[in-house]
């Protein structure tokens, strides 16, 4: 019996995303590394645009999250474990499931350009293509979020498995604030597993 687990794994953290112990099927990412984000830099990075009559400016930002996923499978027991046996992830049952981070922040000018504030609610459109090598969508979502504050981080789940090792990947990107304007943006990602399928098996020990 197989059981499916998603974990969210980072590159940089892939040799601890296996426990051998029962149940136990995810590991704690290292901090900044589980995700790739346009722009890059810190959380506050933001591209920003303003609007023509120079009264209102728009913020934004995302956040590709790849997310691995596998599924377990029964392996017997480590030396000392007092258990029959255990659950590990099958390598060969990697692939991925990539939700989008969307941040926003909408600024309006209070006297001049130099002195905003960010005040009220507002109509927030969010949206991302997955395309692959030869610019075919492989994945795609948007959401209309109304009534959001002026400073908000909102994450769409992709709803598309995306197989292991099917080459390199671009994310388009939009923010947009309705009557302000629309932010654009892409990153690259690779879709090799060859790092999580080395430490999985690494790690489960022998069959």
């Amino acid at each position: 019996m197989k059981r499916t687990r998603t974990a969210a794994l980072t590159l940089a953290a892939a040799a601890a995303a296996v426990a051998p112990a029962l149940g136990q099927a995810s590991a704690t990412a290292a901090p900044g590394t589980g995700y790739l984000q346009d722009p890059a830099g810190g959380e506050h990075e933001m591209k920003s645009l303003w609007t023509k009559d120079q009264k209102h400016k728009l913020e934004g930002q995302v956040r590709f999250h790849p997310g691995i996923q596998y599924e377990t499978v029964s392996r017997p027991a480590l030396p000392g474990d007092p258990r029959d046996e255990r659950r590990v992830a099958d390598p060969d049952t990697l692939s991925w499931m990539p939700s989008y981070e969307f941040a926003w922040a909408v600024s309006d000018v209070l006297v001049n350009k130099g002195l905003t504030t960010k005040n009220g609610k507002h109509p927030i459109v969010v949206r991302a293509v997955l395309r692959d090598a030869r610019g075919t969508a492989r994945a795609e979502v948007e959401q209309e979020l109304t009534g959001q504050p002026a400073t908000g981080r909102q994450k769409v789940a992709g709803g598309k498995r995306i197989p292991c090792d099917t080459g390199r990947y671009t994310v388009e990107w939009s923010v947009t604030r309705t009557h302000y304007g629309t932010l654009t943006g892409t990153l690259r990602w690779d879709s090799g597993c060859e790092r999580y399928r080395t430490a999985f098996s690494g790690k489960n020990g022998p069959a």
